[in-house]
């Protein structure tokens, strides 16, 4: 079911539902993806009796291009604490939340620096305080290669992701890509983001990536509530070294590592990492129970 909140600057959030009771829990997608990267996920943790919030973040998908060019990472984190101030309200209970690279830096920084106790738990997809530079700038290359000039069909589109990710097989139907993209007036297919977001990260290099660094290093120290990081053992932003030093930073959190997975993990092992994520929630409801 469709639903819509309204974000830290009155922008609107377009979301689906998928069940109605028990836990809820919000899928927050990564830079460029929009809130259907997550479909089969949420299927399967809305069949154990949750009720899962996919969210189209500001300037993605269906939700609204602020018109102040605002989206830097904690702007996205404010959009979350509303997010789950609505949630709150309407169950009686903070949402856990699972963010895959922006959205687990905005969960980050959510519960970590914007709002204590906005979240009960979190579970982040391939991020961690520190990242590949080099891994971030390829993918930022990528998203930003013919933002402006498009691509003439969604075949051309599908044909630019598998030269960026040779490793993953090109499917055959395209339905799931055509969500990502959007038709303009000229016939030509861009992604369903507002370019504005792809300028504002290629200008955090540099020493604003150091700062942006040292702030989510702080914001994880003081995240207390459960929280399980999930990698892509093939990433290209988490190394190991990045790992370890997140558990050291973080050390009641959990850590699954995905084989056959890359920065895409849920595209990539979908099943493998849908069970980690349903392991985690039965352990938070063992937890409660006692």
């Amino acid at each position: 079911m469709r639903e819509e909140f309204l974000g830290a600057e009155g922008n609107r959030i377009v979301a689906d539902r998928y069940g109605t009771g028990g836990r809820p829990v919000v899928m927050l997608h990564g830079g460029g993806q929009t809130r259907h990267s997550w479909d089969a996920a949420s299927e399967r943790i809305a069949a154990l009796g949750h009720v899962v919030y996919c969210i189209d973040q500001r300037g993605h998908g269906e939700s609204e291009w602020v018109p102040s060019g605002n989206y830097a990472f904690t702007d996205y984190a404010r959009d979350l604490v509303a997010i789950s101030d609505v949630i709150f309200e309407r169950t009686g209970e903070r949402p856990v939340v699972v963010g895959a690279s922006l959205g687990g830096l905005a969960s980050m920084l959510a519960e970590g620096k914007i709002a204590k106790g906005s979240l009960s738990a979190l579970v982040l997809v391939d991020v961690t305080p520190r990242m590949d530079l080099g891994g971030v700038a390829k993918i930022l290359g990528f998203m930003g290669d013919k933002v402006e000039e498009g691509f003439a069909s969604v075949e051309e589109a599908a044909d630019a992701i598998a030269a960026y990710l040779p490793n993953r097989k090109r499917p055959k139907d395209l339905s799931g890509l055509s969500k990502n993209l959007r038709r303009h007036d000229d016939g030509r297919y861009r992604w369903h983001w507002d370019p504005k977001f792809i300028a504002a990260k290629e200008a955090s290099g540099g020493a604003q990536a150091a700062m942006i660094e040292a702030e989510m290093t702080a914001a994880a120290k003081e995240l207390d509530v459960p929280v399980l990081l999930v990698r892509g053992r093939n990433s290209e932003l988490v190394a190991e070294e990045h790992v370890e030093e997140f558990l050291k930073l973080v050390p009641h959190s959990e850590f699954v590592d995905i084989h056959g997975a890359g920065h895409m993990v849920a595209g990539d092992r979908n099943d493998v990492f849908a069970e980690a994520i349903e392991s985690f929630l039965k352990q938070l409801h063992l937890a409660d129970a006692d």
